[in-house]
């Protein structure tokens, strides 16, 4: 028995469709020369800029940054002890630790300050 229709069939392609396939052809080869080029040769990531929302001016000096950091977790040492003395218990207890870290920092910020401008 004879077929009708050739196995496979035929193509009878246009030039619209030849023209069409190629410009598929175009896109798929861009598409994956980005593909490849993102996963194999990535661009130098960009330095982060940090927000000036809350910018340290950068022309103060170590000493003045170091004074005012010292300054601020003494305020904090103290507001911490006074809420301290409201409370009891474990909250206390986990208040006064907070309390003992800040204490900490402000000591070694003390110590920064001091190798900054010894006092003789």
């Amino acid at each position: 028995m004879d077929k009708l229709i050739p196995d496979p069939p035929l193509e009878t392609t246009t030039p619209l469709a030849e023209a069409l396939r190629a410009e598929d052809l175009t896109r798929n080869r861009e598409a994956i020369k980005r593909a490849l080029d993102f996963y194999l040769c990535p661009n130098p990531a960009k330095p982060s800029q940090p927000s000036t929302m809350f910018l340290v001016n950068p022309s103060v000096d170590t000493e003045s940054l170091l004074a005012h950091a010292c300054e601020s977790l003494a305020s904090a040492s103290v507001a911490t002890s006074n809420f301290a003395s409201e409370l009891s218990g474990l909250q206390r207890s986990t208040v006064l630790g907070i309390q003992q870290i800040i204490m900490l920092a402000e000591l070694a910020v003390n110590r920064a300050l001091d190798r900054v401008d010894p006092q003789t």
